[in-house]
C-alpha cells in the first residue's frame, strides 16, 4: 500500500497538554525498523497518568540498559523526557513496511503489541510503547526491532488472528492486565542471593540504619512494634522487596506511614505474624491473588473500564460460592454493569450486587477487595473491612511515592495480603488472546465508546472525569469520528448500532463502522 508522507496523531507536549496534530511526519523504516498502520487502539487511565505527570513518569525517562545512545538516536519514535509523546498502549496494528534487516514481521501481518520492554530499565522502571517510545494514537508507528525484541528473542508484536475484531484483539491487553494481578507468583521465603536486614527493635542501632542506602534491602525481617523504627525502615526496601514484621506479642498502637504506593508500582510486599516465630509470617502469603470458593469481593470503583473487567472475570472465573459486590458513586454507571453482571452472575450461579458508595455500603468483611481508585485512604479502608487471609489487590496505580498511614497492627492479625501489580506479561497476553480466539472469553463486554482521533482528545477526558462506563476504542481510520456511546450509535450511525448484540460492541459492528468511513475491514 501507499503510504502518506504525514499524518494525524494526538501528542502530549507537556503536563495536562494534548493536541490533535494534523501534520505529523511519517518516518521511513530504517534497516531495523517496521512501520505500521494502526487498526484500533483503546484508551485507559494509565494514559491519564502520563498526562498529568509527563516527563515526571517513571516510564518516560530516558532508556539505560542494553541499547546505547546512538542506536536510540536512530529511533524517531523514541521520545523520553520532555519530547512530544503519541500515548495509546492496548493497540492492534497491520504492518505496512520492515527494513532489510528486519526478521520477526513482514508486511501484512496483523500484530498485537505488548506494551512493557521490561529488559529496557529507565531509572525507576522499564521502557514501553506509548510513553518513551511512541503508541497507538496516531495512523501509523514506527517500532523498532531491536527495541521490541527480548534478550531471549521473543518479539513483542504478537500475532492475532484475522477472524477476530481489532477491538477483541487490542482489548486483550488491558484483560491481561487484570488477569496478571490474580494469577500473579507471590514470593514465600528470603529471595535467595538477595541483601537480608534482621531489625530487632527492642535493640537496634538506629545510626546504623542511617548507613543502609535507600532501595537496598531484598527482605526484612522486623521484630518487635516500634512504629517509628518501622516508618524508618520502609524506604530502605528495594523493589519487589518482602518484609516480615514479627510483632512478638507487641502491637504498633497507632497506624503506622507505609509506602502504598510501591506496592503497586514496586512491588513491595508486607507480611507478618502477632507471633514470634518469622515462619508464621512468610506462610501468610497466598501463593497467588486468585479468588477461592466462597469469597466475597469488593471490587471499589467497579463500573469504571477496569473494574468492570475484574467484575466479569470473577464472575466467570468458574468459582463456586462467590459473591461479587461492585461499588460506585454513579447510578447510571452502576447501571450499566449490571446489565452485564447480572445476567453473567445468573448463568454461572454466583451472587452479584452494585451499590452507590455514596448511600450504600456492602455487609463485609471481605475475603478479597480490589481498589480500581488511586485513592490512599481506600487502602486504609480495605485493611478495616478485611476478613482473615483477606487479599487487598491495589490494582490502582497510585504514584510510587505516596505513603499513607495504615492500621498493621489489624492488617497482621488478621493475616491480610498486599498484592499490587502493574502491566503484564506477555505470557498474559497469550493466555487472554488464546481464550479470545477460542470464544471463551469476549473482550468486547467492555466497550463503552468508540472514537476517531477527532474524538481521542475528548475520551482521554473521559477517562480523567469517569463519565463513561467501560471501555473506549479509538480508530484513527475513521476521520471525523468524534467521542461516541454506543447507547448513541442507534441515532448517531444506525447501519452500525444494527450489529450490536444487546448492546454489545461486535466484529461485525466494527467492520460496519469501518466501512461507513470508507475503509475496508
Amino acid at each position: 500500500m501507499t503510504v502518506p508522507s504525514h499524518q494525524r496523531a494526538v501528542q502530549l507536549t507537556g503536563p495536562d497538554t494534548l493536541e490533535l496534530n494534523e501534520q505529523k511526519t511519517i518516518p521511513q523504516p530504517g534497516p531495523h525498523q517496521i512501520l505500521a498502520r494502526i487498526e484500533v487502539t483503546g484508551l485507559c487511565f494509565s494514559d491519564l497518568k502520563l498526562l498529568k505527570q509527563f516527563d515526571a513518569h517513571v516510564r518516560k525517562s530516558p532508556v539505560v540498559t542494553i541499547l546505547d545512545q546512538a542506536t536510540l538516536n536512530e529511533i524517531p519514535s523514541y521520545v523520553p523526557d520532555q519530547k512530544p509523546a503519541v500515548p495509546g498502549h492496548e493497540t492492534v496494528v497491520r504492518v505496512v513496511a520492515v527494513g532489510d534487516q528486519v526478521h520477526g514481521v513482514q508486511p501484512g501481518d496483523r500484530r498485537l503489541v505488548q506494551t512493557d520492554y521490561r529488559w529496557l530499565r529507565t531509572a525507576n522502571s522499564n521502557a514501553a510503547f506509548g510513553y518513551n517510545f511512541e503508541g497507538g494514537l496516531q495512523e501509523y508507528v514506527l517500532m523498532d526491532e531491536r527495541v521490541i525484541t527480548s534478550p531471549n528473542g521473543e518479539s513483542m508484536l504478537i500475532p492475532a488472528a484475522e477472524d477476530l475484531s481489532a477491538s477483541a484483539i487490542a482489548l486483550v491487553e488491558p484483560w491481561a492486565c487484570v488477569e496478571d494481578s490474580y494469577v500473579v507468583r507471590e514470593r514465600r521465603a528470603p529471595r535467595e542471593g538477595g541483601c537480608v536486614l534482621t531489625v530487632d527493635s527492642s535493640a537496634y542501632d538506629r545510626s546504623a540504619l542511617d548507613r543502609i542506602p535507600a532501595e537496598s534491602l531484598d527482605d526484612v525481617i522486623f521484630l518487635g512494634a516500634d512504629a517509628d523504627l518501622l516508618e524508618a525502615v520502609f524506604p530502605k526496601l528495594a523493589k519487589h522487596a518482602l518484609i516480615n514484621i514479627v510483632q512478638r506479642g507487641e502491637t504498633f498502637g497507632r497506624p503506622v506511614v507505609t509506602p502504598v504506593g510501591r506496592i503497586h508500582y514496586g512491588g513491595v510486599r508486607i507480611t507478618g505474624t502477632t507471633g514470634s516465630d518469622p515462619d508464621a509470617g512468610y506462610a501468610a502469603i497466598p501463593e497467588n491473588g486468585e479468588i477461592r470458593a466462597g469469597d466475597a469481593i469488593n471490587v471499589v470503583g467497579a463500573a469504571g473500564p477496569m473494574g468492570t473487567m475484574h467484575v466479569i472475570r470473577n464472575l466467570c472465573q468458574g468459582v463456586q460460592g462467590i459473591t461479587v459486590y461492585a461499588g460506585d458513586m454513579s447510578d447510571e454507571r452502576l447501571a450499566q454493569l449490571s446489565k452485564l453482571a447480572e445476567p453473567l452472575a445468573a448463568a454461572n450461579g454466583v451472587g452479584y450486587r452494585g451499590y452507590n458508595a455514596k448511600t450504600d455500603a456492602p455487609p463485609g468483611p471481605f475475603n478479597v477487595i480490589a481498589l480500581m481508585v488511586p485513592v490512599p485512604g481506600l487502602v486504609a479502608q480495605a485493611v478495616e473491612q478485611a476478613a482473615p487471609k483477606a487479599i487487598i489487590n491495589i490494582f490502582a496505580g497510585i504514584p510510587a511515592e505516596v505513603t499513607h498511614p495504615l492500621d498493621l497492627d489489624s492488617y497482621i492479625e488478621r493475616q491480610a495480603y498486599f498484592i499490587g501489580t502493574s502491566g503484564s506479561t506477555i505470557e498474559d497476553m497469550k493466555i487472554v488472546l488464546s481464550k479470545v480466539t477460542q470464544r471463551q472469553l469476549d473482550t468486547n463486554l467492555s466497550v463503552a465508546a468508540i472514537s476517531g482521533l477527532d474524538g481521542a482528545v475528548d475520551g482521554i477526558r473521559a477517562v480523567e472525569h469517569q463519565t463513561i462506563p467501560g471501555k473506549i476504542l479509538v480508530y484513527p481510520a475513521c476521520r471525523g469520528l468524534k467521542l461516541t456511546r454506543l447507547t448513541e450509535l442507534a441515532e448517531a450511525y444506525p447501519d452500525v448500532a444494527q450489529h450490536l448484540q444487546d448492546g454489545v460492541w461486535t466484529k461485525e459492528a466494527e467492520r460496519a463502522l469501518l466501512k461507513s468511513f470508507g475503509e475496508q475491514p
